[in-house]
């Protein structure tokens, strides 16, 4: 296996997990690192690009889209491909989040011994000391449901608890032979500006990718990873951004090409005020976001 282009902290991150030690595991989990601040951030994230149509009939319900104006900020990460030029401003919301803070993954042991579903509910909200009427609550339940949808035509997806399983998953992708590489977007600046005004700074770098996983994280006490592929074609792209405060970033983006199975009521096509399914529909990631592409 070889890996590149992943950002440090991404990268830190994973080793960190990796050498994570099991001792009071249980007694972490159930407060993730002493604050409940990682599940309420995460709360409102638009999670995956390929839910069905009841999940995102909620999200375009919760957000109008008749005006920009009145837009939940977290949902302006969509882009036209034509858009990817010098000079071309876009404006996009990028979360910033401490990896330090943010939950870990737990051993595979220790995940498989916790259930993972809707139905368990009520028995995982008094393992994590949550009541049922909190954030944290409605986060897990959010997260349940999506992870227990069933996938789009022609999509793979797994929601991947242990480390272990999102490399398997990424494996049986690509082939068990085949070797592949970790994008994720970088800052280089620190700032707590999330949502901005950036312009193109030079002509975006299409990366070669026959095929691509996209793993995005979800709320959750512990690290949850909801990763798909799709067998539509998609490209891949590292954006060098420049946001109105002097921000710099290199973004990893995603277009894909044939929307012809998403909802029509899937929320890209809101946030563009486009026609749904009727052409190419681009995205930037977050950085502790991963997409993982075979070389």
């Amino acid at each position: 296996m070889r890996i590149g282009y992943v950002s440090r902290s991404i990268f830190l991150s994973l080793l960190l997990v990796m050498c994570y030690n099991g001792n009071n595991k249980m007694n972490a989990i159930r407060n993730p690192l002493n604050q409940d601040i990682p599940m309420v951030t995460n709360l409102l994230r638009l999670h995956s690009m390929d839910a069905n149509e009841k999940y995102h009939m909620a999200h375009v319900y919760a957000y109008p889209s008749s005006h920009m104006d009145h837009m939940d900020a977290q949902l302006m990460v969509f882009f036209f491909i034509e858009d990817l030029k010098v000079g071309k401003r876009i404006p996009v919301y990028f979360p910033k989040r401490d990896p330090s803070t943010s939950p870990h993954f737990l051993p595979r042991e220790e995940s498989d011994s916790i259930p993972f579903s809707v139905e368990s509910l009520p028995n995982l909200l008094q393992i994590f000391s949550f009541s049922q009427a909190s954030p944290q609550a409605k986060a897990m339940e959010d997260t349940l449901r999506e992870c227990e949808m069933k996938p789009i035509k022609g999509e793979s997806k797994l929601c991947a608890t242990p480390l272990e399983l999102m490399l398997d998953f990424v494996n049986e992708i690509f082939g068990f032979n085949s070797q592949f590489q970790v994008l994720s977007t970088t800052h280089f600046t620190e700032s707590t500006t999330l949502l901005q005004n950036y312009t193109i700074l030079k002509k975006p770098e299409e990366i070669s990718a026959p095929k691509m996983v996209a793993c995005h994280t979800m709320p959750y006490p512990y690290a949850i990873f909801y990763c798909h592929y799709q067998e539509s074609e998609s490209k891949v792209f590292k954006v060098l951004l420049g946001g109105v405060n002097g921000d710099r970033v290199e973004a990893v983006a995603v277009c894909h090409l044939d929307t012809s199975e998403w909802s029509p009521d899937h929320v890209s096509f809101q946030v563009l005020g486009m026609e749904p399914r009727s052409k190419p529909v681009c995205h930037f990631f977050p950085a502790d976001n991963l997409v993982w592409i075979s070389s």
